[in-house]
């Protein structure tokens, strides 16, 4: 019994951690400026906060639904195609004898290990070089690669793909590819699905990558135009609003992709429960 006391008080204590500040980004959004730093910080200021949120949308002719938009262009394309790579070298690192491949393998744990941003500015020497930098491709490039997707797929389909369903379906006739995406990536949806939001995550509260690569406000993400508003509040100091009311709208696509994909993670746990 104190144990479970203990276990539920110190998961309080992480609850509380966890959703103070996204308490604090949803209050602060129903204050003007002058109220984000009054004495009232804890509560809220306006019971209808709509009209700040509209105020977000139109400032300088609606610039933040365009971040928005490239945020989502970068994230869902960078991680589907970053998902799909991933799943293939997995698998074929899991599945496949050939020579070198845990050389591979060890240099894919190598990329694990080496910091994003330690290698922003090689990227951008190499795309400035043939003319990619300022570009949608200077940011997606980058992106369709995760080495702990690799790694994370390897490791699953070693455990969850059975060697004899793959010789089953090729005794019946199945080429390769058929047996990749008919059997392979359905087996492997928990993984793929714990790589995707990984990724999009990843990439949608990337900085410093499109900070290197990109000039063009127009092509920046939200993360970097809110970044930019910032910057700009000694001489606007409407944009200390602004920028919260942005912060607070940036972080609802990335819930409700948490509560649309939870259910595959749960199908994935209980996946071995159950005996065909």
């Amino acid at each position: 019994m104190k144990y479970r006391i203990i276990v539920a008080s110190l998961l309080a204590v992480a609850a509380v951690y966890f959703l103070v500040p996204v308490y604090w980004l949803v209050l602060a959004a129903t204050k003007d400026t002058t109220g984000l730093f009054g004495s009232n910080g804890f509560w809220f200021a306006d019971p209808h906060p709509i009209r700040y949120l509209r105020m977000v949308l139109d400032y300088d002719n609606g610039i933040y639904g365009r971040w928005i938009l490239n945020s989502i262009l970068y994230a869902g394309v960078g991680a589907t195609a970053a998902t799909l790579l991933s799943s293939a070298a997995g698998y074929a690192l899991a599945k496949f004898s050939f020579p070198g491949r845990e050389t591979v393998f060890n240099v894919v744990l190598a990329g694990v290990l080496i910091p994003a941003t330690a290698l922003a500015l090689p990227l951008y020497l190499l795309f400035n070089k043939i003319g990619l930098t300022n570009s949608y491709a200077a940011v997606l490039i980058p992106c369709m690669v995760s080495p702990f997707g690799v790694y994370l797929c390897r490791i699953y389909a070693a455990a969850a793909v059975p060697d004899g369903l793959l010789e089953a379906a090729r005794i019946d006739g199945a080429g390769e590819l058929a047996i990749f995406g008919r059997i392979v990536l359905r087996v492997m949806t928990p993984a793929l699905v714990t790589v995707f939001l990984f990724q999009f995550v990843g990439i949608w509260n990337n900085f410093f990558l499109p900070l290197v690569m990109l000039s063009d406000q127009k092509l920046y993400p939200v993360t970097l135009g809110l970044t930019s508003w910032h910057g700009y509040t000694d001489r606007a100091p409407i944009l200390y609003q602004l920028t919260v009311g942005g912060a607070l709208l940036s972080v609802i696509p990335l819930m409700i992709l948490m509560v649309v994909l939870q259910r595959y993670w749960r199908s994935g746990l209980t996946q071995g429960s159950l005996k065909v």
